[in-house]
């Protein structure tokens, strides 16, 4: 039988292995990679970044919605993203899986080929992981980075003055989760296809250490959120500029599809997470990076107990437009 038609429940753990592993990248720093009982890593720098995130089917992704292979790049471009947020290089994920025994072989193997479309063009790694059985896919994702000697960016180093940037894109992803959710597949295929498949700018997050960031974080829970996080971390305000001349190429490619399904679409820009762009900050003399644009700037928090932490063009922002949060949502 083929893939589409075995059933996990048909392959012993070892059978199934044997077809995943073949389909994994290797790195640079991938001295031994999956076979034994744990995989060995190089690490120059003398330091190891780690991060973690785990995806729950039905919750964080919709197996009707994306194939296997989205869902694996998915997984690995939010953990990568987390890595360069750090002003570091990722080296190699850890996965876990729980998958239903009537899952098919079919898209186990998928998603390890959507991981490894992820990872191979970054030398990234897939070295190991664990399977178990359930009701439910999840996967659980491990990535490791190296510093390559930087200081890492934290959110808590942003100060009053500094210029608020962000390299990436705003809005596309949570658009195309409101196209799929409402019906609409195949209008507007690129904000779908943004969904399903983010493009974060991951070499932004070292350079934007070696240009003297501040602070700096991934962008997955919405623009909004995150820069609350940033704030909060820095006992700061941030203050970002009016969005609809900062982001107004993002309104422009979003426009379609708020039209389409009666939204505003400075929603998606200010609350709309998983486009996992970088959101840092810079000393106001400091010559951004490409892709960097300023967004916004940092204000002192003194006094600004009845403002909130985030303001949007010197005003406090809706209340709907806030983000995710895996325990409201």
């Amino acid at each position: 039988m083929d893939d589409e038609q075995t059933r996990v429940a048909d392959l012993s753990e070892n059978d199934l292995l044997g077809r995943i592993f073949p389909l994994l990248p290797t790195g640079p720093q991938t001295l031994l990679g999956p076979g034994d009982d744990a995989a060995v890593l190089a690490a120059p720098d003398g330091r190891m970044v780690v991060s973690l995130d785990v995806l729950v089917e039905n919750r964080h992704f919709r197996r009707e919605w994306s194939t296997a292979a989205d869902i694996g790049w998915r997984a690995a471009m939010q953990n990568l993203a987390d890595i360069a947020a750090m002003g570091a290089r990722p080296t190699a994920l850890v996965v876990g899986l729980v998958l239903p025994p009537d899952l098919p072989v079919g898209w186990v193997t998928g998603l390890a080929r959507g991981m490894a479309a992820a990872c191979a063009p970054h030398d990234v790694a897939v070295v190991g992981g664990d399977l178990s059985s359930g009701d439910e896919v999840v996967v659980a994702v491990t990535v490791h980075g190296d510093l390559q000697g930087r200081k890492p960016v934290l959110r808590s180093g942003a100060v009053a003055g500094d210029v608020v940037a962000l390299a990436g894109v705003q809005g596309r992803s949570a658009a195309g989760m409101e196209l799929l959710r409402s019906g609409h597949p195949r209008a507007h295929l690129d904000l779908v296809d943004a969904y399903r498949r983010p493009r974060p700018a991951l070499a932004a997050g070292p350079a934007a250490a070696d240009a003297g960031a501040t602070a700096m974080l991934d962008v997955s829970d919405g623009l909004l959120r995150d820069a609350e996080r940033l704030a909060l971390a820095s006992d700061v305000v941030i203050d970002l500029l009016d969005p609809t001349e900062s982001f107004r190429a993002d309104l422009t490619v979003l426009d379609g599809a708020a039209r389409l399904l009666g939204t505003d679409p400075l929603e998606w820009v200010l609350g709309g997470g998983e486009d996992h762009g970088l959101l840092a900050t810079f000393p106001a003399d400091a010559v951004l990076p490409a892709p960097f644009r300023p967004v916004g700037h940092v204000r002192s928090a003194a006094g600004s107990e009845r403002l909130g932490l985030v303001l949007v063009d010197g005003s406090v922002p809706s209340v709907t437009m806030r983000g995710w949060d895996h325990f409201r949502a």
